[in-house]
């Protein structure tokens, strides 16, 4: 069974169809205390994610993830810091033009339930005053980006979608303004897990394309590991306890904190970041039937549990579907031997 392959970063900072840009965050010690609390609900967040990355923001309840993605699109305002957005602070405009300019998408959805699904995906564009002909040339555009028919479903209504579905519309409609910034607030939270690793995988596809800044929150580590570029840590009381990729929060947790919430099989977890090719295969014999097969470009996670599920070893294949070796067991064991040995060579420690 073809598995994904790990996660492929976007690199651009423009929009394929020529629109915004993608631009930086910066959270400069950004607090928020809420009136009547004795704590704050974040007492200082500072942080940067570079344009065109997705950070990952994850941690336990109330860790001030939610209140992290308010103050920075202004639905609340800090009690201090700053947020900058391309290098311009977003106190300094209105809340409302603000908001305009940043896709927001959470688990709930929020399709607005009297409207057609193409004038969900229409309702920013047509704040922002677009042309009937801009409009409708972006709804078909952004239809084909998330796969969906525009003349099947572009006319109904978002109770007669699947919850999959209407969160794929959520994305599109967020994306609808060509936005710099993308602020996604659990947005698959609510989906069952095989529709959820569907619309994790086609986001990351999406991103490839559209190469959007995106903020990413989340309470399951083992999404953030995968859906960001970096991810940002909290503790309880909106403390960052780490922010770094996720090779190297997996790697080298910063202390016994991150450690125990990213896990125990956080080995095991690195493996989902590489991927077959960056095994030394065993040379094909072409005697060997190339069934069970798995792609060349597949996550070692997959490719371990595809081992141990089959009892033997497996052909690896290109994107063309020809052998290009075969992957044992021993090699897998191999690659992690020679990561431990890189990290005490690195540190004196293990991985």
């Amino acid at each position: 069974m073809p598995l994904p392959g790990p996660r492929r970063h976007a690199t651009s900072t423009s929009s394929p169809t020529g629109g915004s840009t993608a631009l930086e965050l910066e959270l400069r010690d950004v607090a928020k205390r809420y009136p009547g609390q004795r704590e704050p609900a974040i007492p200082g967040l500072s942080l940067t994610v570079p344009a065109g990355e997705i950070c990952a923001l994850v941690g336990p309840s109330g860790s001030g993830k939610t209140t992290a993605l308010r103050l920075i699109n202004r639905m609340v305002a800090p009690t201090g810091g700053d947020i900058l957005l391309g290098g311009r602070s977003v106190l300094d405009r209105p809340a409302n033009e603000l908001r305009r300019e940043i896709g927001y998408v959470i688990q709930q959805i929020g399709l607005f339930p009297h409207l057609t699904i193409a004038d969900n995906v229409a309702a920013v564009p047509r704040l922002l005053g677009w042309s009937r002909d801009r409009i409708a040339e972006r709804v078909a555009e952004l239809f084909e980006l998330i796969g969906l028919d525009a003349g099947e479903i572009g006319e109904r209504y978002p109770a007669q979608l699947s919850g999959g579905q209407r969160q794929r519309v959520g994305v599109a409609r967020a994306l609808a303004a060509d936005p710099p910034l993308m602020l996604m607030d659990e947005p698959f939270g609510a989906i069952d897990p095989i529709n959820r690793t569907r619309l994790q995988d086609e986001f990351l596809r999406l991103q490839q394309l559209v190469g959007k800044t995106v903020v990413f929150v989340t309470h399951d580590v083992d999404e953030a590991i995968k859906m960001g570029d970096k991810i940002a840590i909290l503790r309880r009381g909106g403390v960052l306890a780490q922010y770094a990729s996720p090779d190297e929060i997996l790697r080298r947790p910063a202390d016994a904190f991150v450690a125990e919430f990213v896990g125990a099989d956080r080995a095991l977890k690195r493996l989902g970041l590489r991927s077959v090719a960056d095994v030394a295969l065993e040379p094909w014999d072409g005697v060997r039937a190339p069934e069970p097969s798995i792609p060349r470009g597949a996550n070692l996670r997959d490719a371990l549990s595809e081992l141990l599920g089959t009892g033997g070893d497996l052909v690896v294949v290109d994107d063309h579907g020809a052998a290009v070796g075969v992957l044992t067991l021993a090699a897998v064991s191999a690659l992690i031997g020679d990561d431990r040995d890189d990290e005490h060579d690195r540190h004196g420690v293990g991985a």
